[in-house]
C-alpha cells in the first residue's frame, strides 16, 4: 500500500526506534522510579535521558519541565486547563486550530467564564499579526498557537506573533503536533512558554508518546492525581516537577522509542531541503495541472508541512479517499481532520478535503502512482457529469 497519511501518524518507523522499543520490552521491562533494583533503574535512566535530549533540542532549560503524556492532545489539555483561570480572562488563538486546542478552550470559556478570540487566518503574514496583536487585552493571558495547519500544512509567522507578545506577561502555547520533526524549534530563544508535541508524527517514534514542555515559570494544575514513585507519605500531590504533573506509570517502550527517534532527527536535521519538501512540491505541482482538481493553500514561496488539501469538482471527499484505498490502495485522510473553524476559513466544511501528506520514507514513483491516479478519477467524474 502506498501510505499518505503521515500527518496523521508516521508509518514506516526507523529501525532504530522498534529495535529500542522491542529492548526494553525483553530487557528492561520493569517500572521506573517504582523501585531501586537494577532494572527499575535502567528504566528510571531511560526517562531521565529522553527528557534531557528533547529539552536539549527543543531549547528547554530544564529538562524536569520536559514532560511525558500519552499524546499531543492530553499535553495541550494540560497545558490549558491547568492554568488557573478567572471570569474575564482572555485568550488569542487563531480559525486554524485543531480540536485538540479548540476543545479545552472552549471547556475554559464555559467553564471559568473565560473570553476566546479566533484570529482568521490570512497568509499575509504582516496582517495575520497585526490581527492578533490588535486583540491583545489587559486581561489576555493566553495566547494558544498551532505552529502549522493539520489541514493544509500552512506554517503560522510564530516569530512574528510571539514577538508582539513577548514582555506582555502573556503565556504563550505552540501546539507543535505538525511541525515536532520538521521545523526546527527552541523554546528559550523563540520565547515558547509551552510546548505540545506528539512522538508518533513528524519525529517518527512510537504511538501513545507525546510530550509538553514548560519554559520560565510557568505553573500548571495537574488534570490527574495519584502515585508518583516518590513523596509517598502524602495524601497530596507533591509540588516538586516532573512528579507534580506525571501521575501514573509512564510508557517506558514508547518513551525509549521516542528516545530513539530523537537521536534519528538529530542526525537529519541539518538537511537543506528535507526529502519530503521535494516530494510534495512535485505532488502539488502535479495535482495543480489536472482539471478539475482544486488545491488549498499551495503557495509555493511560502513554508509550509509537506501536506497537500484538495478536491476533485465538488464531490465528497470521503468518496475520493475510499476510491483511493480500495481501487489504488493508497492511503490518505479526508473529511474535516478535527479543524471545522479551518473548514469554515476554506469554505470546505460541507465537502471537506482529501488530505495527502507525505514523509521521509515516501518515493518519487508513489508520488507519481498518485498522480496517474488522481487523473483517472477526475476524468471518470468529468465523463459522469
Amino acid at each position: 500500500m502506498i501510505y499518505f497519511d503521515q500527518a496523521a501518524s508516521s508509518f514506516p518507523k526507523p529501525p532504530q526506534v522498534v529495535e529500542a522499543m522491542v529492548r526494553v520490552m525483553t530487557t528492561t521491562g520493569a517500572n521506573p522510579g517504582r523501585g531501586g533494583h537494577k532494572i527499575a533503574r535502567e528504566a528510571a535512566d531511560i526517562i531521565r535521558r529522553t527528557r534531557e535530549k528533547a529539552a536539549n533540542i527543543f531549547g528547554c532549560t530544564d529538562p524536569k519541565k520536559a514532560l511525558f503524556y500519552n499524546n499531543a492532545t492530553v499535553a495541550l489539555n494540560q497545558a490549558i486547563k491547568g492554568l488557573s483561570w478567572e471570569h474575564g480572562d482572555h485568550v488569542i488563538s487563531t480559525s486554524l486550530e485543531h480540536n485538540s486546542v479548540r476543545r479545552p478552550l472552549e471547556y475554559i470559556k464555559e467553564a471559568f467564564g473565560v473570553e476566546i478570540t479566533y484570529i482568521p487566518w490570512s497568509p499575509d503574514e504582516e496582517q495575520f499579526t497585526k490581527a492578533i496583536q490588535q486583540e491583545i487585552k489587559g486581561k489576555t493571558k493566553l495566547v494558544a498557537l498551532t505552529h502549522a495547519s493539520n489541514v493544509t500544512g500552512a506554517v503560522l509567522p510564530i516569530d512574528k506573533i510571539l514577538d508582539v507578545v513577548r514582555n506582555k506577561g502573556i503565556i504563550t502555547l505552540v501546539d507543535a503536533s505538525q511541525t515536532a520533526g520538521h521545523i526546527p524549534i527552541h523554546m528559550k530563544e523563540q520565547g515558547i512558554d509551552m510546548l505540545a508535541f506528539p512522538g508518533h508524527k513528524g519525529l517518527l517514534g512510537p504511538q501513545g508518546t507525546g510530550m509538553l514542555l514548560l519554559e520560565g515559570d510557568i505553573t500548571l494544575n495537574p488534570l490527574h492525581h495519584g502515585g508518583t514513585g516518590s513523596f509517598s507519605d502524602t495524601p497530596h500531590q507533591p509540588e516538586n516537577l516532573p512528579e507534580k504533573l506525571e501521575s501514573g506509570t509512564l510508557n517506558t517502550p514508547g518513551i525509549a522509542g521516542l528516545y530513539a527517534a530523537l537521536e534519528c532527527y538529530e542526525e537529519r536535521k541539518g538537511e537543506n531541503v528535507p526529502r519530503e519538501t521535494i516530494l510534495i512540491r512535485r505532488l502539488e505541482a502535479g495535482l495543480e495541472k489536472i482539471p478539475g482538481v482544486i488545491c488549498y493553500g499551495v503557495e509555493n514561496h511560502k513554508l509550509k508541512m509537506p501536506i497537500v488539501a484538495f478536491n476533485i469538482q465538488e464531490v465528497n471527499s470521503q468518496e475520493i479517499a475510499t476510491i483511493l484505498d480500495s481501487h489504488y490502495q493508497i492511503g490518505v485522510r479526508a473529511g474535516l481532520h478535527c479543524s471545522p473553524l479551518g473548514h469554515e476559513t476554506l469554505n470546505t466544511h460541507g465537502q471537506g478535503v482529501v488530505r495527502a501528506s507525505l514523509g521521509i520514507y515516501n518515493t518519487e514513483k508513489e508520488v507519481d502512482t498518485f498522480l496517474n491516479a488522481i487523473k483517472e478519477i477526475a476524468m471518470a467524474y468529468a465523463d459522469f457529469d
